[in-house]
């Protein structure tokens, strides 16, 4: 079996209502690719992917390693913030994504997702179904998931889906210190044998037009 990672999908509310947020959570990303490169004992094993959703989601930046990372889109105009299809969407990519890596013999963690928004879901009485699809016992690559909340966010509603921890920017927290605090914890609980690690060169599941799981 190849080297170990931990696949990290940060999934953001791009609508309209978090234009005031986005530099903060531009910076906050900034902030957690550097404490990554930083640490040599996590570089090679931190794999991440940037969902945008607001109606509907869409991939902003695929799964790979932390040598770049996409800024988030500039909100455009929607008319909601369905959570729902988020979900529904997130379990179809985390699926592909760790068959892929299985494929290619690296040994892959339970997903984290970092679940961003800063109001209330237009979809209440449907999203937590498609929620108990995502984080299903019965599913081995159910991710674990830590909210954060930014501005006017539901925190009852993110409290419901912060399976792991859940964090509000009004109370402090910056994005960054949470996506680095939620990652090491993992990592430093689930160390790979010394000499397994992963290099750029190694990547090639990375996908490509007319790759299948």
């Amino acid at each position: 079996m190849g080297s170990d990672v931990l696949p990290c999908y940060v999934v953001c509310d791009v609508s309209l209502s978090m234009a005031d947020h986005l530099d903060e959570l531009n910076t906050g990303l900034r902030e957690f690719r550097g404490a990554v490169h930083a640490d040599a004992s996590v570089t090679d094993r931190v794999l991440c992917s940037l969902v945008g959703f607001g109606e509907t989601p869409q991939v902003v930046q695929p799964l790979y390693l932390l040598d770049e990372l996409a800024e988030l889109p500039a909100p455009g105009p929607c008319a909601g913030t369905n959570f729902g299809p988020a979900f529904t969407f997130l379990r179809s990519v985390i699926d592909d994504d760790v068959r892929l890596l299985e494929k290619h013999r690296v040994r892959v963690h339970r997903p984290m997702v970092f679940f961003l928004s800063d109001g209330q879901p237009t979809d209440p009485v449907t999203w937590p179904a498609a929620f108990a699809e995502l984080t299903d016992p019965a599913w081995a690559r159910r991710p674990r998931v830590v909210t954060f909340g930014v501005g006017d966010a539901d925190e009852d509603a993110l409290g419901r889906i912060g399976t792991f921890r859940t964090y509000l920017s009004r109370d402090g927290v910056r994005l960054g210190t949470a996506l680095i605090a939620s990652v090491m914890h993992v990592l430093s609980t689930c160390r790979p044998p010394a000499d397994r690690t992963l290099t750029g060169r190694e990547m090639t599941w990375r996908r490509t037009e007319g790759d299948r799981p």
